[in-house]
């Protein structure tokens, strides 16, 4: 029996141009938040610490090592981030006191005024913008829908006759 190009693990042409399209819908977003970014003052890093900073502040304090974890980055390049923010008054640090290695990062009030600039901007373009990017995972992703209606179905008790 001859094995197929998708059973022998081999993508489709399919698969490669929506895994492009994927990429290039995902860069397009990323470079108009960069751009914002640097529109409003900051750079694109520093946005996205400040979106992490206040994303993770329900969770309690927000330390150095946590945000270098949310945008995968060095330990030390995040230590120049908040650095580069603190002078600007956009975030506060403060060592632990039980353990002075700890340090916490907080968002100060001008930091608060960018990233809600930014934000909102980043939600408007995801209404607008973000239909594309859907599509193209739902392209990726064939079946997965169906499987989420089964899935309600089977939780709310419809779906058939007896």
């Amino acid at each position: 029996m001859a094995v197929t190009r998708r059973e022998a693990g081999a993508a489709s042409p399919l698969d490669y141009e929506t895994l492009a399209e994927l990429r290039y819908q995902i860069r397009l977003f990323m470079r108009r938040r960069e751009e914002a970014a640097r529109a409003a003052g900051i750079e694109p890093q520093q946005y996205l610490l400040l979106l992490q900073l206040k994303g993770l502040e329900d969770r309690g304090p927000t330390t150095v090592g946590a945000l270098a974890e949310r945008l995968q980055i060095r330990h030390h390049s995040a230590v120049e981030l908040v650095d580069r923010l603190v002078e600007r008054d956009m975030v506060a640090r403060r060592r632990d006191s039980i353990d002075r290695r700890e340090v916490s990062v907080t968002l100060r009030p001008a930091g608060e005024a960018v990233l809600r600039k930014l934000a909102l901007y980043s939600m408007e373009e995801l209404r607008t913008e973000g239909p594309e990017l859907v599509q193209v995972l739902r392209r990726l992703m064939p079946g997965r829908a169906r499987a989420r209606r089964e899935q309600r179905t089977a939780r709310t008790g419809g779906g058939g006759t007896q």
